[in-house]
């Protein structure tokens, strides 16, 4: 477990590094103004879509239904769903094309005129992005089945990099509508990389494109099953939605630099999103008690790789900004939205686990309502909340809907008493909050990003020893 997770995390890494660099060049570039604002809003239903295929919106449907299939049949059920997710992604790029003004008023409200105006003609080039991305989630499963964790992992710094190059070539004199199309680059090279290592295969095992009948109801079979997930996703992007919308009315460069917090945060989850598709492969194979002792295991990973980050970012959130972007996030609100945002880490790592835990057994629709009744309180929450805390108050919203989404995981699943969240979450709750009122407020750069470096260190040492989670399973 550990190995497949630590390549294709290292594979996830350069992909998350590669988007986290994107945005800080363009905040660099552009500034967190209007024209940066506006740009994020046109990415932001192209980019909800790569993150949910990236999470396993797609793959933990499809895998078990692709084992569960002989070799030929395996080959069958590919060359009939790769048409129709063709056609899926073309329809849905033009539906977003077509629709560009609605949506980018629905997500960005507070957007003046030219902002408006920037936003519409971005998300026209960014919605043909669709296709590729729906396929390079397809193309994956083949590979994930065959442990082939790495190539599959590349899908990230393949969509980034072209972007990336883009900025840091024209800097300030790099435009949106040039931006948007090195994005749409990006998604087409995702699948074109995997298509070369697949196709040989397919077409010796008489694999051909115009052949939509060889494995008769696999469409509607997988239909049944993404269902759930893609009502559960809907949830979580449509409060990541909320989230952009609420930014857009706080002021100008609200939405830059919610999604900038976002891209800091969503470095420690590189491990936890791999670990997530490994564990999802070997509880499918498993029995019920060694699918248990594989989620024993997947909890107490997630919680050494989570909390010594969290309270790492939390305590260092102020000097990383001022490394980072020392001219344009010196007086920002960044450092505080940064290490309230970490917060809810440990708690929706647990929660993927626990989702995963239920889809292994072939149950899709449990984590649904689970996440359904946190997303609600999250939605309920987000309403309130940043009116009167601010930009904050997006991210108490998030920690006060994943927990609740944890514990009705582990209650509808009868793990209350089966795994050790009181001691794990009250650990890390400790941690946080000692890193909040010790090393938060330091004002010296130098001194807090040491002291927060080895306080990280220090938990993984202890949580390491504690946890053990390199012990062998026992089926």
């Amino acid at each position: 477990m550990f190995g497949a997770t630590l390549w294709l995390t290292l594979a996830t890494l350069t992909g998350l590094a590669a988007g986290f660099a994107r945005e800080w060049l363009l905040v660099s570039a552009w500034g967190a103004g209007g024209r940066s604002d506006a740009f994020l809003v046109s990415l932001f239903l192209p980019e909800a879509l790569r993150m949910a295929l990236a999470a396993g919106l797609l793959s933990a449907a499809a895998l078990p239904l692709y084992q569960q299939r002989s070799a030929q049949d395996q080959h069958n059920w590919m060359g009939a769903m790769v048409p129709r997710m063709l056609l899926c992604g073309l329809v849905l790029s033009a539906v977003l094309s077509v629709g560009s003004s609605l949506w980018v008023r629905l997500i960005g409200p507070g957007l003046d005129e030219s902002g408006f105006a920037l936003a519409t003609d971005s998300l026209r080039w960014l919605a043909w992005s669709a296709p590729g991305l729906l396929l390079h989630a397809l193309l994956c499963v083949p590979l994930q089945a065959r442990s082939r964790f790495v190539l599959a992992g590349l899908g990230s710094l393949l969509f980034n990099l072209p972007p990336v190059v883009y900025l840091a070539l024209m800097r300030q004199q790099a435009t949106p509508t040039g931006l948007a199309a090195c994005c749409l680059l990006g998604s087409l090279s995702m699948p074109g990389v995997l298509l070369p290592v697949l196709l040989p295969t397919w077409v010796r095992a008489g694999w051909r494109p115009w052949h939509l009948s060889r494995a008769p109801g696999a469409g509607r079979e997988l239909l049944k099953r993404i269902g759930p997930l893609l009502s559960s996703n809907l949830a979580s992007q449509g409060l990541a939605l909320l989230e952009r919308m609420i930014a857009s009315l706080l002021g100008e460069g609200a939405v830059t630099w919610v999604n900038l917090a976002r891209k800091l945060i969503s470095l420690p989850l590189i491990a936890l999103m791999s670990l997530n598709q490994v564990l999802l492969g070997l509880m499918s194979n498993a029995q019920d008690q060694e699918r248990a002792a594989w989620l024993h295991k997947g909890l107490s990973s997630a919680t050494l790789l989570t909390v010594p980050a969290v309270a790492g970012l939390i305590g260092a959130a102020g000097a990383l900004v001022s490394l980072l972007l020392p001219d344009q996030a010196a007086d920002s609100p960044l450092p505080g939205l940064l290490a309230w945002f970490a917060v809810p880490l440990m708690f929706g790592a647990w929660n993927a686990l626990l989702a995963r835990y239920a889809y292994a057994a072939g149950d899709t629709r449990l984590p649904l309502n689970c996440e359904l009744a946190g997303s609600l309180l999250n939605a309920v929450l987000l309403a309130v909340l940043p009116f009167f805390f601010g930009l904050i108050g997006i991210a108490m919203a998030a920690v006060c809907g994943a927990v609740l989404t944890g514990l009705l995981l582990m209650r509808r699943q009868q793990l209350m008493d089966r795994v050790p969240w009181r001691q794990q979450w009250a650990f890390g709750a400790i941690v946080m909050l000692l890193a909040a009122t010790v090393l938060h407020p330091l004002s010296n750069v130098w001194l807090q990003l040491g002291l927060s470096g080895a306080y990280g260190a220090a938990l993984l040492a202890g949580l390491g020893l504690w946890l053990k989670p390199w012990r062998p399973v026992a089926g």
